[in-house]
């Protein structure tokens, strides 16, 4: 198991069997799963990159514009 890093998924290599609190048990048979961690992915227990969204951000990034919406 390791951290991506600091807000982001754990990653474990799998197979990967998760029981999340309610007693759902969750199964992925893939090589390396991330486990999402901020509890905002639409599929949790999995990462769905939803902690992008709600990460600070970085004082040296640059402002985004409409002109310029990425």
């Amino acid at each position: 198991m390791r951290l991506d890093r600091e807000g982001g998924p754990v990653l474990v290599d799998g197979p990967v069997e998760v029981v999340t609190e309610d007693g759902a048990t969750h199964f992925s048979h893939r090589p390396t799963v991330a486990l999402c961690t901020c509890r905002k992915s639409a599929r949790y227990p999995w990462c769905d990159t939803s902690h992008r969204a709600h990460a600070p951000r970085k004082p040296d990034a640059p402002d985004r514009t409409e002109e310029d919406p990425r």
